[in-house]
């Protein structure tokens, strides 16, 4: 139940920094200037285009070689965000796209700023169609915590193989290890079908 905790504690930060990287990269990559859109896409395909595992490995036996040291908690809140980050960003890119632009040119029109018009605007619009997709990514952010197991992190996955290995009962562990990550996810998972399905009655009409 300890690891059950550490575990919340690891989603929960590691959604904040996603969802704070998501959008603000989301919004940047609707922009005009090319520099910045270009390193949002560099960022993307980057993080969606390699292992999550290989990331956590990166960084937690790479950054100590020029002296950066980081506990493990952080470095799964920090590799867990990053790379959701990534998926969220197009999540909210693709929002903001289902947007007609004359919206966001109307605001501009007005003296609002690029931000103004995107938080006033464009976003307050976005968020239904984001919503779903956003609940789904907070899901498979909460299942991927579990690679965190990997460089010794206490979380679920690295109690019950532990406690698994001394005692040998690795059926009971894992499927216990499977029914708290199912109470963590499952009403998330119920969320995001019920936004989906109110989605679709909405634009049915």
């Amino acid at each position: 139940m300890k690891s059950f905790g550490y575990t919340i504690v690891l989603s929960i930060g590691a959604i904040l920094l996603a969802f704070i990287i998501g959008l603000l990269f989301g919004i940047v990559s609707q922009a005009k200037n090319p520099v910045t859109r270009g390193l949002v896409r560099i960022y993307v395909e980057f993080f969606q285009n390699t292992p999550l595992l290989i990331q956590v490995f990166f960084v937690y036996y790479g950054l100590p070689l020029v002296g950066v040291v980081m506990p493990v908690y952080l470095i799964g809140i920090i590799c867990v965000g990053l790379y959701h980050g990534a998926y969220i960003s197009e999540v909210v890119r693709s929002g903001i796209g289902s947007i007609p632009r004359g919206q966001l040119e109307a605001a501009m029109s007005q003296g609002f700023t690029y931000w103004k018009a995107m938080g006033y605007v464009v976003l307050p619009q976005a968020w239904r169609v984001m919503l779903p997709p956003l609940t789904n990514q907070a899901v498979n952010l909460i299942k991927n915590t579990s690679v965190i197991a990997i460089i010794s992190g206490a979380d679920i996955m690295f109690t019950a193989n532990s406690w698994s290995s001394v005692n040998l009962h690795y059926i009971p562990a894992f499927a216990f290890a499977a029914i708290l990550y199912f109470i963590l996810c499952f009403p998330l998972a119920s969320v995001a079908r019920k936004l989906e399905e109110k989605n679709k009655k909405l634009y049915s009409k």
